[in-house]
């Protein structure tokens, strides 16, 4: 099986079988996080403009411009504040500066959708490896059209274990990622040094860099399963 790491989106690049979408800093992880407090679908939206038009007493808005909570969105995009969050048995529309185009990229051409985190990373390299008929590619968010060593080091934390899982034929961005993960044995060290976590910092929202560097500490993977306008429906597998 092909194994593969793009590490930011683009235009060219087309999916034949399983992505698992990176943006570990923080939307990918959040989304976790969501479904484990009990969300029954997340709502992914390309713009803010988009999410916005869900706008409903029984829908939660949730993202992030420039880290921080947009005017009249109920929650941010903090892991820590999702996890805790009333949204059971609710839907969560969410909009982020990288992840959710990111993904809207990877569901352009993809069989399946898997977001991906340090959070659920065993649990969704599992999945991949289940659904895959000949690749799984890694797609990395990056931050801003830039690549970022938060989500490489992610995709290197899922190559590795996609390999003990079963034989791979890894490409050469799955080499570069795998190279970056052996380069930082502690994953909160790596995050740490990230563009992504530095931005946080500088707006206060640090200390969710912690709880985004904890290794497959869940089983929830959010799956692509459909589309409401311009919403990509992510369920828990």
């Amino acid at each position: 099986m092909r194994l593969r790491v793009d590490v930011i989106p683009g235009e060219h690049l087309t999916y034949p079988d399983v992505v698992l979408v990176v943006d570990v800093i923080r939307a990918t992880t959040t989304a976790a996080a969501f479904l484990e407090a009990g969300a029954e679908a997340l709502y992914w939206t390309p713009s803010l403009e988009s999410a916005l038009a869900f706008k409903d007493e029984d829908v939660v808005l949730a993202g992030e411009t420039g880290g921080l909570k947009p005017p009249r969105f109920d929650l941010g995009n903090s892991p820590r504040e999702a996890l805790s969050a009333q949204v059971a048995g609710r839907v969560v529309v969410m909009s982020t500066t990288n992840g959710t185009k990111a993904a809207h990229a990877a569901a352009r051409t993809a069989k399946h959708v898997l977001l991906a985190s340090l959070y659920n990373a065993h649990a969704a390299a599992r999945l991949a490896r289940e659904l895959a008929t000949e690749e799984v590619a890694i797609l990395c968010a990056g931050k801003e059209g830039r690549a970022g060593l938060d989500d490489l080091y992610t995709a290197g934390v899922l190559a590795e274990y996609l390999g003990f899982l079963g034989e791979v034929e890894p490409e050469d961005g799955a080499r570069v990622a795998l190279a970056v993960k052996r380069a930082h044995p502690d994953p909160l060290e790596a995050l740490s040094l990230s563009a992504a976590a530095l931005a946080l910092k500088q707006v206060g929202l640090e200390a969710d860099v912690p709880f985004c560097a904890q290794v497959a500490k869940s089983a929830a993977v959010p799956v692509l399963r459909g589309r409401v306008g311009e919403a990509l429906i992510f369920k828990r597998a």
